[in-house]
């Protein structure tokens, strides 16, 4: 068979694989080592599943999105978060408006932490969200300010987005650039 009847059969077999309730993962791992099997033999396959496994986990994205990730879970358990929105409000929070502003910054300084918008959202959302309720703005202005500050958060350094997007355009990510 050709190669490219093979790779259709291993993801025709990958994807019953994963209907059937095995691990994403697994089933990728399986089906393309088996497809590696058949057209290269065993002796290759082994060789390149040990050697493509080391090197995409020794990759410089693979240490630092799992690091983000798990500094926004420490963040948010921790009640960090918390104290995060209550810092920012107690700074902004008595001018008008100031809560729904204290909340985008919140917002904002959580998503450079983690790394996500998306994480920043979510943990800030349970944070900060009850609380503009509660002082009676509107359910959509305090969505609005907690998704405007996730997405502010991105672009703040050293955040998950410039590390991949350095690592995308092959430039230093710890290396100042002076104009």
């Amino acid at each position: 068979m050709s190669p490219d009847v093979v790779g259709i059969i291993c993801v025709a077999a990958m994807l019953i694989l994963i209907f059937m309730g095995v691990w994403v993962g697994t089933a990728m791992l399986v089906t393309g080592f088996l497809g590696f099997v058949y057209l290269e033999g065993f002796s290759r396959a082994f060789i390149v599943l040990g050697t493509e496994a080391y090197s995409q986990i020794a990759s410089y994205v693979f240490a630092c999105v799992p690091l983000y990730i798990l500094m926004g879970i420490v963040v948010s358990k921790t009640g960090i978060a918390g104290d995060l929105y209550d810092t920012a409000n107690k700074w902004i929070g008595s001018i008008r408006g100031g809560l729904a502003i204290a909340t985008t910054v919140a917002c904002g300084a959580f998503a450079a932490i983690c790394g996500s918008s998306d994480a920043s959202a979510a943990a800030m959302g349970k944070v900060a969200y009850p609380e503009m309720v509660k002082f009676r703005y509107d359910k959509r202005l305090a969505s609005a300010c907690i998704a405007a500050g996730g997405s502010i958060g991105i672009l703040i350094p050293p955040s998950l987005g410039f590390i991949l997007y350095g690592l995308l355009t092959e430039q230093s990510i710890g290396k100042p650039t002076y104009l």
